[in-house]
């Protein structure tokens, strides 16, 4: 179930406590609630460091600042992610950026961007001894600039400006993938990451049950899920149905379910006796 639904079953009836239009999320990876280290991740010239949140909370973070340096190319990458069967992955970045004109004296190759890129793949290939620094084998997901950058003024008074930004990648069919975050010359530090996907929740509507359905490969797909109507009620409209779209979202119901003779709907989707 997800992790925030809460439902309630007896013999006679299941009671639904979200709201229809309410999403899924389930996370493949959450860097955050790692507490000691982020093991998860191998890099080559990032450094694994002790940090603070925009809370000023004690965290472990990846930073990299090599911007006097020409010709960057300084590699942070995942352990193997396993997919679980989804389609379309999700990932949110927190990160700070450090303002270059902010920088005393630093060259014209300085950044204030970084690259996304994943490697979709059916087994793990990259060990600590073999991890592979170099885009050839990964597909590029997006520039990744920051909203905010901090100065050294920002820094020296503990103002943390944090970037949020979520990107999305499919179709995916193979067992799992890598991540991988390519510095080319800024001065940043990576707060987070999450990896996740999206499902559109068990749910109750016209006397039917549907299941929790995984959302199809692209945010316009739409995928279809077949209700079963509950316990005391019958088919009255076939076939019985509603459509997942790409943010995990319920929408377009066909068909319904109707209470048996004997029976009385109670509390919108029960039949009672």
């Amino acid at each position: 179930m997800c992790e925030w639904a809460v439902l309630t079953l007896s013999t006679v009836s299941l009671v639904i406590t979200y709201l229809l239009q309410s999403s899924c999320i389930r996370s493949l990876l959450y860097t955050r609630s790692l507490s000691t280290s982020l093991s998860c991740f191998r890099f080559n010239r990032w450094e694994e460091v002790s940090g603070y949140d925009e809370n000023l909370n004690t965290i472990r973070t990846y930073q990299v600042c090599n911007v006097f340096e020409s010709n960057q190319n300084n590699w942070l990458l995942t352990t193997f992610i396993a997919r679980r069967g989804a389609q379309r992955i999700y990932v949110e970045m927190r990160f700070t950026v450090r303002d270059c004109s902010s920088i005393p004296r630093v060259p014209g190759s300085c950044k204030e961007t970084f690259n996304l890129y994943y490697y979709e793949t059916d087994s793990v290939i990259a060990t600590k001894g073999t991890a592979f620094w170099m885009e050839a084998p990964y597909l590029k997901v997006d520039t990744i600039a920051a909203d905010e950058s901090f100065s050294q003024v920002d820094f020296g008074g503990r103002l943390m400006k944090v970037n949020t930004e979520v990107r999305s990648f499919g179709p995916l069919s193979k067992n799992g993938f890598y991540l991988a975050f390519q510095d080319y010359g800024a001065c940043m530090s990576l707060l987070s990451v999450r990896v996740f996907y999206k499902k559109c929740p068990s749910v109750v509507q016209n006397f039917a049950i549907f299941p929790e359905t995984m959302t199809g490969a692209e945010s316009t797909s739409l995928v279809i899920a077949r209700g079963m109507c509950i316990p005391n009620s019958e088919e009255v409209d076939v076939p019985i149905k509603l459509y997942c779209n790409g943010d995990g979202d319920w929408m377009v119901p066909i068909g319904s379910c109707t209470c048996k003779a004997g029976f009385e709907p109670d509390n919108g989707n029960i039949c009672r006796g």
